[in-house]
């Protein structure tokens, strides 16, 4: 298998911090986003950025930015079905996705992933899967969108379809503690 792309997943509506871009707030000396990018673009042979909305506000990530092609923010499975979409473009076999929000997962997340794969292969913990971390093949593109069209939403019923596994990551700490609520942004600045 070659050297996938990454896909940073930030097209969420935020709810719980109250909308917007969760990612661009203030982490350490950067944003969330930033030190996600940090972590993700040493392992991948390409990274895009999947969001909806203006891209502008990401100009200095100096990333593409992929909206979702189906409408109605339908959860994280239209930001894998962009990143295939850019993926194919690009030449790729296969995508790693990593979410916007989650700024300490493991700096060998791709490695440990790829050797799960070749197919679709998903993080998990022993406190359960993190379904928004995880190696998506581009040949299942088109099954995706149509899954997707045909109203499908469970990434874990749709992996399970096409014969997913799951990497298991069991480091110390909280690998893919992701920042969903101030509290959250708190302590995330403490574990900086």
């Amino acid at each position: 298998m070659k050297q996938p792309l990454g896909v940073i997943l930030a097209g969420g509506l935020a709810r719980r911090m109250g909308g917007g871009d969760k990612g661009l707030l203030p982490l350490g000396a950067g944003t969330i986003l930033s030190h996600v990018v940090a972590r993700l673009e040493p392992q991948v042979a390409g990274l895009a950025l999947n969001a909806n909305g203006d891209p502008s506000r990401f100009a200095t990530l100096g990333l593409p930015v992929l909206p979702d092609s189906i409408d109605g923010f339908v959860g994280p499975l239209a930001g894998v079905l962009a990143g295939l979409d850019w993926a194919a473009e690009q030449g790729g076999d296969h995508i790693v996705t990593a979410a916007a929000d989650t700024p300490f997962f493991p700096c060998d997340l791709v490695a440990r992933l790829c050797a799960a794969g070749p197919g679709i292969v998903l993080a998990a913990t022993a406190d359960g899967r993190h379904p928004t971390f995880g190696l998506w093949p581009v040949a299942l593109r088109d099954d995706l969108r149509a899954a997707l069209q045909g109203g499908l939403r469970k990434v874990v019923q749709w992996t399970q379809a096409h014969g997913g596994v799951e990497a298991m990551f069991d480091d110390p700490g909280a690998p893919f503690f992701n920042v969903n609520t101030p509290e959250d942004l708190i302590k995330a600045e403490s574990m900086l």
